[in-house]
């Protein structure tokens, strides 16, 4: 009996052993039954007339969902009650099922129930008396979020596409006009009369927009040369502020040069605001006398010679003005630059997470241990006594739990070593554990099953499902394989995850060897990871 005892807590790996009074009494009415029909657990407790007991009222219990919480009956013994209250348990799906112990509090203090493992097994089917029925064909589910995902990349990617091409085309095509610096406005004006003809508008039959800049060129070199208002004056205003600045700075300016460029400008005005069309001649001739009007304002101007302090200021004036329009520039090119690359940088992830998927690229940036583990360097070793010979990504530490298990179960063995790579804080963990007794006798391996499960438990697993196979190695050694899923909350962030497990355990020669390997439900690395160990474990028998 103690050795059969010894087992279950040895086969946990870390047996903590909590002693409590006696006060709850668990049952059930039934360890097996079939899927849909009810379980009626039952938890009872002895007490004092005057003592508060407050049952618990969870909707599952583990795997097993509550379907009725029966009324609590209460029957008097003499000066204590006797409270019992029951609940209806069912499940819908067949396998091995945990019903993990719960808390009843008695006057305020925690007392816990036992944890019972029960069996659902399928409803047979008489095919004599039902008639059955050709197996439907596959049917593709379409997972909403899945296709929610895709629809927002490629609409990202169509978004992010378009904001570069207009951004990009909007850098090329616009045609913004930049105040070049030039040495004298005459020099201005002329560079401007070539870059129009250039042009070529009014043979495109934009005789307007040819007059408009035409004349804008005329009155900016007035403006800048001599100090008339010219862009803002009227064109009897703009004549009328040269006659005056002509006699202010003595500048020798015949009738029939203020004449010529004031016909210009008229018909400029017809043409802009008349909708008035001038002959091909007229348009040349219109823009000879503009050139000539600016050529003989810019000979009539008085030169004034500056003093050498004022030409050097001016020089380095022009050179700052130089300095600043290579820098804007540059910062354009540097801007487009970066532009460019982000957008390369978007698109291509864009089309790996919507070829690849989203956790691949993340995993492949970010980084993934579980991903890290599976694409190292592995390692092939043997554990223990009786060996268990195993290909883990990394080396298991030994670790010594003697100390954290009962004496009168350490009287039974003879040897035992454990062994332990992770922990469930990393949601990643492989133990490794044999056991050699003083006397060799029958195991129950099933048992030990449940021994495992209630170091699960001990770990903080909630909510446990538990199957159960058959083992069998490369070898042909059997042994019992136990998996299921169970949850866990986090103690710090008080956030649940769900866990995937695998436990094996062998019997061989007087020895007991287990393997437990736990990790994060849905980490494909880490379920890579599991099936690559399992199938490489091989046992080693002790020769005697």
């Amino acid at each position: 009996m103690k050795k059969s005892f010894f087992i279950v807590c040895v086969s946990l790996l870390s047996t903590v052993v909590f002693s409590q009074q006696k006060q709850v009494v668990t049952s059930i009415d039934k360890t097996k039954n079939k899927i849909g029909a009810e379980f009626q657990l039952t938890l009872k407790t002895s007490v004092d007339t005057t003592a508060k007991v407050a049952f618990p009222n969870p909707k599952n219990f583990g795997a097993l969902e509550v379907i009725q919480s029966y009324a609590i009956d209460t029957i008097k013994k003499d000066s204590k009650y006797e409270l019992v209250k029951k609940y209806g348990l069912t499940q819908f799906d067949s396998g091995k099922f945990m019903i993990p112990r719960v808390t009843i509090l008695i006057n305020n203090k925690p007392f816990f129930s036992d944890s019972i493992r029960v069996e659902v097994s399928n409803v047979v089917v008489d095919t004599l008396k039902q008639k059955l029925y050709d197996i439907k064909p596959i049917v593709e589910v379409t997972s909403n979020k899945s296709w929610i995902w895709k629809l927002l990349l490629i609409l990202l990617l169509l978004a992010g596409i378009g904001a570069f091409v207009y951004w990009f085309l909007k850098i090329r095509q616009k045609k913004k006009i930049e105040e070049e610096v030039y040495k004298t406005p005459i020099e201005k004006a002329t560079s401007l009369l070539n870059s129009l003809e250039k042009k070529q508008l009014w043979q495109k039959g934009e005789v307007k927009a040819y007059y408009s800049e035409l004349t804008d060129i005329a009155r900016n070199y007035i403006e800048e040369a001599i100090d008339v208002p010219a862009m803002e004056s009227t064109t009897s205003e703009l004549i009328e502020g040269l006659r005056k600045a002509s006699q202010k700075k003595k500048m020798s300016l015949s009738q029939e040069t203020l004449e010529n460029l004031e016909k210009v400008l008229q018909q400029a005005d017809l043409v802009k605001f008349a909708k008035s069309k001038p002959l091909e001649f007229e348009i040349t001739e219109d823009r000879k006398k503009i050139e000539r009007a600016i050529v003989i304002l810019d000979k009539s101007i008085p030169v004034v010679v500056e003093k050498e302090d004022e030409m050097l200021l001016n020089e380095l004036q022009r050179q700052e003005q130089i300095r600043l329009q290579l820098l804007k520039k540059r910062k354009k090119r540097i801007q487009l630059s970066i532009a460019i690359l982000v957008g390369i940088v978007a698109f291509v992830l864009a089309f790996m997470i919507t070829t690849k998927g989203f956790t691949y690229v993340k995993d492949v940036i970010f980084g993934n241990t579980s991903k890290e583990l599976l694409e190292g360097e592995w390692v092939f070793s043997e554990y223990g006594n009786p060996s268990i010979t195993i290909e883990t990504p990394q080396v298991l530490k030994r670790t010594d739990i003697s100390q954290s298990l009962p004496k009168e179960g350490m009287a039974l063995i003879k040897e035992m070593q454990t062994f332990i790579y992770g922990s469930l804080i990393g949601k990643f963990q492989i133990v490794v554990s044999t056991i050699k007794f003083k006397q060799e006798g029958e195991i129950d391996l099933s048992k030990s099953i449940d021994g495992s499960l209630q170091f699960l438990e001990s770990q903080g697993a909630q909510n446990m499902i538990v199957k159960q196979e058959d083992f069998d190695t490369k070898q042909g050694i059997k042994g019992l394989k136990a998996y299921g899923t169970f949850s866990r909350i986090d103690e710090l962030s008080k956030n649940s995850t769900k866990y995937y497990y695998e436990i094996l355990l062998f019997h061989q020669e007087g020895g007991l060897q287990q393997i437990i390997i736990i990790h994060e439900e849905g980490d494909e690395y880490a379920n890579q990871i599991s099936e690559r160990i399992l199938n490489s474990v091989e046992l080693k028998k002790v020769s005697e």
